[in-house]
């Protein structure tokens, strides 16, 4: 089981109370990859939304001409497939692959769906932090494409 500490440290339950992250430890599970592992493949069924503990992971997919086109790194207290449990998407559309020893936390979606029957309170925080979050990375994404057309 996860510790209250460890898990306040992770963007995602940052606003959470004490209580809230106990009730939110019961439902984790700890996951260790090792260097080059892969977490899933693009098709593999969703597990979860999953944050890292420690180590660093590369999302990744294949181009059609079979190049590997990195799509982002993730790193500690981050957070990454949170858009397959809000979209309900029953398989994963890009790798995820450990780029060094890694330790994740993995909140499955069914413990994400019941959470969110039980306690909508504690989902409401949670589900504001994911939407901060896709803000976030929409302005970054937007930013970086006017560079690129600015650069064309």
């Amino acid at each position: 089981m996860a510790d209250n500490s460890a898990l306040k440290q992770q963007i995602l339950f940052t606003d959470l109370t004490d209580t809230e992250l106990g009730m939110i430890a019961q439902k984790i599970v700890i996951e260790s990859y090792s260097k080059g592992q892969s977490i899933f493949r693009e098709g593999e069924q969703t597990g979860g939304i999953y944050l890292v503990k420690k180590g660093k992971v590369e999302i990744s997919k294949q181009t059609p001409d079979g190049w590997k086109q990195t799509l982002a790194v993730i790193t500690e207290n981050q957070i990454f497939g949170e858009l397959s449990v809000i979209e309900n998407k029953k398989t994963h559309g890009a790798d995820a692959t450990a780029l060094e020893a890694t330790d994740l936390y993995l909140f499955t979606t069914d413990k994400f769906k019941a959470l969110e029957k039980s306690d909508p309170a504690t989902m409401y925080k949670i589900m504001r932090t994911i939407a901060r979050l896709a803000s976030k990375n929409v302005h970054s994404m937007n930013d970086k494409l006017v560079k690129l057309l600015i650069s064309y």
